[in-house]
């Protein structure tokens, strides 16, 4: 982590991020208008959700190659160990706890996928290209066992998946990869700078993120609300860092908009003028450092932000919005918080809120940890899997009526990790790897199938050589520079723009891919 020097500048920005502060705007005009515009489609409105799955999502047991040679090589490489994380074929019933199960001969338990049923098979549009390795006249796919409602919307085709993503600075093939005759993407399994290069395109220490890049663009869209532009509801985000847009972080639960506290407070110290005192000291922009001027005005940005943001959110387009149905873990079966849903309620909270903001062009930032998955990988991946399946269905569900008006077209939600997982197994678990496969949501998304090459499965053995993967991590075959700029191009980032975003993006064979109408 660096922690080189800063000047004024670069701490005011830090500090504003904090706070949840950012350009000066009147908002006098916008909350007269809130009653009746909330309920009104904004014009011309887009917004990017980013869902980070923090830790490294093992992708091999999200989206699943079923066709019998992919799959016979899946089961023998995954089905071993202590605690075996092979998932059971299509069609597979499930077990009842205590018996044995047909297929691994092995007594189920809650935690076992045995007792699971099979994973569920999805019909992609287009056909796969069947890449070199693999034996199979026609690829065939299924979903984690678990992920039921993502099913449902790939069904419905407004879920798409988007095949074997990484960090890449060009394309970069497995002869390449051992030689070390190409260049390869820094610390490729590290967390912190993973998160980071797929964040930003570098590793850690990186201030300045492809969101908040978006943002920078596309922030004069926003006029006056140019605040709100780039938001998340996961603390601080380098995916969100813009040149001059700062990110503004809220709260999630009852009351999301940030409240500063105190500030109408009706006593202090047993005086009722105290609070007043004490709210103009704290705006006074008057004094002599220029520091602590900068401050006050900083911080005099943030209470009036608050305030506006509050007040628009009683508006009954945002208080309309639903929460989100009960979670249960598919495992022990008990009631338990799903943080993403309620991250993405308070995100569609927040676009119930764009008319009367008169705000255009949004990016989003949500989180979700506990996917590095050592071990018990079983348990902990299972139950993450069903959280994103559950609150993505969820907000899919929001976004069908903001205030009366139908806007998943004009919002596309997109996962993101670390890096996926070994294709092998540790004995309960995984291990840092490179491309995985990742979800994309909306109602402009061409979905109902799957995009990139989907790679062939399986770790060297024998006089079998995989072109796709490396010991046994898959070479990603698509980048997150052409993943993000084909988001980046549906919400309206000019290709000039992108090659400045994404300088990676000219060493590509293509620019996007396809996935978005």
């Amino acid at each position: 982590m660096s922690h080189g020097r800063y000047n004024r500048r670069q701490l005011l920005r830090i500090t504003g991020g904090m706070s949840m502060l950012g350009a000066a705007a009147p908002f006098a005009a916008q909350l007269a208008a809130a009653g009746n515009a909330a309920s009104q489609s904004a014009p011309d409105y887009r917004a990017l959700v980013c869902v980070f799955l923090f830790g490294g999502n093992d992708s091999h047991n999200m989206v699943l190659a079923t066709d019998q040679d992919s799959w016979g090589r899946y089961f023998a490489t995954r089905n071993t160990g202590t605690d075996p994380i092979a998932l059971m074929p299509v069609g597979t019933a499930p077990t009842t706890v205590g018996q044995v199960n047909p297929v691994t001969g092995r007594v189920a338990t809650a935690g076992d996928p045995g007792a699971w049923g099979g994973v569920l098979p999805i019909v992609p549009r287009s056909l796969n290209p069947i890449p070199e390795g693999t034996n199979a006249s026609v690829r065939t796919f299924g979903l984690h066992p678990f992920m039921q409602p993502v099913k449902d919307l790939f069904d419905a085709d407004r879920l798409a998946i988007v095949a074997n993503v990484g960090t890449l600075i060009q394309p970069i093939t497995k002869a390449q990869y051992e030689a070390r005759s190409a260049p390869i993407p820094s610390n490729l399994f590290s967390h912190n700078d993973q998160q980071s290069t797929w964040q930003a395109g570098q590793t850690e220490g990186a201030r300045v993120g492809w969101g908040g890049r978006f943002g920078d663009m596309l922030s004069m869209e926003n006029g006056t609300s140019a605040l709100f532009t780039a938001v998340s509801t996961a603390g601080n985000a380098v995916f969100l860092s813009g040149q001059s847009i700062v990110q503004y972080q809220m709260s999630t639960g009852s009351q999301p908009a940030v409240v500063i506290t105190g500030q109408s407070g009706n006593s202090l110290f047993g005086s009722k003028v105290a609070p007043g005192r004490v709210r103009d000291t704290i705006r006074d922009t008057s004094q002599a450092s220029l520091f602590a001027a900068d401050y006050a005005t900083t911080t005099d940005r943030s209470i009036s932000a608050a305030t506006t943001l509050n007040t628009v959110f009683t508006s009954s387009a945002v208080t309309g919005v639903p929460v989100p149905p009960t979670y249960r873990n598919p495992i022990t079966g008990a009631t338990e918080s799903n943080t993403l849903a309620t991250q993405l309620q308070t995100v569609a909270r927040m676009i119930a809120a764009a008319p009367a903001l008169g705000l255009r062009r949004q990016v989003f930032f949500v989180s979700l940890g506990g996917w590095d998955s050592h071990d018990v990988q079983n348990t902990a991946q299972g139950n993450n899997l069903s959280k994103v399946a559950h609150a993505l269905s969820y907000f899919d569900g929001a976004l069908a009526n903001i205030g009366g008006v139908n806007m998943r077209n004009a919002v596309t939600t997109f996962t993101a990790s670390d890096f996926s997982r070994t294709f092998n197994t540790n004995g309960d678990g995984t291990d840092h790897a490179w491309g995985g496969h990742h979800l994309v949501m909306g109602g402009s998304v061409r979905g109902g199938d799957i995009y990139g090459q989907y790679p062939t499965l399986g770790i060297d053995q024998g006089t079998f050589r995989n072109p796709d993967m490396t010991r046994s991590y898959l070479i990603p075959t698509t980048s997150v520079d052409q993943y993000g700029a084909t988001l980046g191009r549906w919400l309206g980032v000019s290709e000039t723009n992108l090659d400045v975003i994404f300088p990676n993006l000219r060493n590509m064979a293509s620019r996007g891919l396809g996935f978005m109408a």
